[in-house]
């Protein structure tokens, strides 16, 4: 049991819901954010007891606040996993300007604000560890994504260039890069679509939530130290580097 502080960024629902939830069962005290579903996030808190925040991960001021707060409230947050993004899926002809700067914010500038807040401390301590929710179409790319790819790519340079900064000091900076994972996002996708999807995983299924909460689980611990700069893939063979 850990007793570390972990904060996880969009963390109420899916993929952030079973991490938050392998973090707090394994000893962390967890807190999580959401933006806007402040009901999915009061069920969640009654459901597991872990805290949570509304925040604004594109608004600095917002989590230099959100920061300070849970610093104050659980003590110095010692694993940080950005986990919070969103989509505006649209063809790159037809893709709104407020759209992709949408993307960006949520998925790529929410992570460095949040990374600006805990790593001076973390730099202090001489302990940090920083995990990134990357997507494999950051690294595959895919058709009506090339915001939402783009962000996702951005958080691939963005952590190994961290994660170089870090490594002296005892931080360790890693990316997480799940497949197609089998959460309500997943499930709106049209029947037949998902089947030509699951037909090209090589292991023959989606993934679970949980299965990506353990890779992020191994990487907060501090067995994990020797791995910096890294992505780990989840997809189930569906995309090999």
């Amino acid at each position: 049991m850990t007793g570390r502080v972990a904060l996880v960024t969009g963390g109420t629902r899916g993929i952030g819901a079973a991490i938050a939830a392998a973090l707090h069962d394994n000893g962390y005290q967890v807190a999580v954010t959401y933006v806007s579903d402040e009901r999915a996030a009061l069920a969640f808190s009654l459901q597991t007891g872990i805290p949570a925040l509304q925040l604004d991960g594109g608004d600095a001021a917002a989590c230099k606040a959100g920061i300070q707060r849970l610093t104050e409230k659980l003590g110095p947050i010692e694993v940080l996993v950005n986990n919070a993004g969103i989509t505006r899926d649209a063809m790159l002809h037809r893709m709104q300007p407020d759209h992709w700067a949408a993307v960006i914010q949520a998925n790529l500038t929410a992570c460095f604000n949040l990374c600006r807040e805990v790593v001076p401390g973390m730099r202090e301590r001489e302990f940090g560890r920083i995990i990134n929710i990357g997507s494999i179409n950051g690294q595959t790319g895919q058709l009506g994504q090339t915001a939402y790819a783009a962000a996702k790519a951005g958080l691939h340079g963005f952590t190994m260039a961290l994660a170089r900064e870090g490594a002296s000091k005892g931080i360790t900076a890693n990316l997480v890069a799940p497949g197609y994972i089998d959460t309500d996002m997943v499930r709106t996708v049209n029947p037949e679509v998902l089947q030509r999807i699951i037909a090209q995983i090589p292991v023959g299924r989606l993934g679970s939530p949980e299965e990506v909460a353990r890779t992020v689980l191994f990487l907060a611990s501090d067995e994990s130290g020797f791995i910096t700069g890294s992505t780990l893939t989840v997809n189930g063979g569906h995309h090999m580097a």
